[in-house]
């Protein structure tokens, strides 16, 4: 299999992979008139088949025991299992995190969840495998806890419906502590025992969330978050550019969690994935400059959004430092 073997080609996969989870919810920002619940049919196929093929291909390469099918032969049952029930807690994370974007935005949602998802995956993965600098990842973490405070008070100071934005918020916030637990998982099953190597997770990852649809996201269609509940006849009535767009979707997410998971094999768990989690700038950067989400906004709103971005920065560099600090 495709493994990097510099410090160098680790980081830009981390990077690639912070860009990818920060741009795949613009596939659904793009469609008109299609509701999230029959959207995430597209993406959960798209995350799955793309999985798919990386593992076919990248994972596959040389052949050799670490390659797909024979890493999965030689796996623990019990790190098969793991895997898939990552790829369940992460869907029902994912579909929160959609619901959230559809009430708050992308420039709200993602920061907050995904940067509480940042301190409880990094928190947990550290615990498991403990690799990089504890002081340094723990500063980092802070500054994360800092720039989603400030993303909150940055969507205060819009002035939105209170009751709405206080369901947004809390929205967020479970996504965000859900989204965080399935990083443990998946690193359980990368270092103990016969482990399954980066590709093979991320096919078991991506087939549990596939199959977990058929619990969460059934149940989203008949109790929606926001709307009324949707029939899955529309699925079959909706537009084609939407169907599209939920494939494109789901295969840049994928994208981007099979370059962390590779990165992750030369620099740890916990530094792969705090980075990838920077994802929020790049979400946020399409929110206010592409979608427009804070036209208006005062210049209360405008600082912390700028306060925001600082912290984040500072987040990635004392992670990314931490991978080298003695």
């Amino acid at each position: 299999m495709y493994s990097p073997m510099s410090f160098g080609t680790a980081l830009l996969m981390m990077i690639v992979s912070a860009t990818c989870w920060g741009s795949w919810a613009n596939t659904y920002k793009g469609v008109k008139n299609y509701r999230f619940e029959l959207f995430y049919w597209d993406y959960a196929v798209g995350i799955f088949l793309a999985s798919l093929v990386y593992a076919l291909t990248m994972g596959s390469t040389n052949g050799g025991p670490t390659s797909f099918l024979n890493n999965v032969h030689s796996a623990d049952l019990s790190n098969i299992g793991w895997a898939l029930l990552a790829g369940v807690i992460f869907n029902l994370a994912n579909l929160l995190l959609v619901a959230a974007i559809d009430m708050a935005g992308l420039a709200i949602a993602f920061p907050v969840a995904i940067g509480i998802a940042l301190v409880v995956g990094t928190v947990l993965s550290f615990v498991q495998q403990q690799r990089g600098n504890v002081m340094m990842l723990g500063a980092g973490v802070l500054c994360a806890v800092v720039a989603v405070i400030l993303d909150g008070k940055a969507y205060g100071e819009l002035g939105a419906n209170k009751e709405a934005s206080r369901k947004s918020i809390i929205v967020c916030v479970i996504s965000g502590v859900l989204m965080g637990l399935w990083a443990p998982f998946s690193t359980r099953a990368l270092t103990h025992g016969n482990t399954l190597g980066p590709y093979s997770i991320a096919v078991f990852l991506t087939g549990g969330a596939l199959l977990s649809c058929l619990l969460w996201n059934v149940y989203f269609m008949r109790k929606p978050l926001v709307g009324q509940p949707v029939a899955f006849s529309g699925f079959f009535h909706g537009p084609a550019n939407g169907h599209v767009l939920g494939l494109l979707g789901g295969v840049i997410w994928a994208t981007g969690t099979v370059f962390n998971l590779v990165a992750a094999n030369f620099t740890g768990v916990a530094i792969s994935y705090s980075i990838g989690q920077s994802a929020p700038m790049v979400a946020a950067l399409w929110g206010i400059f592409v979608w427009k989400e804070f036209a208006g906004a005062n210049l209360r709103a405008k600082a912390f959004l700028a306060l925001m971005f600082i912290f984040y920065f500072l987040a990635i560099l004392l992670i990314a430092r931490a991978n080298t600090a003695s």
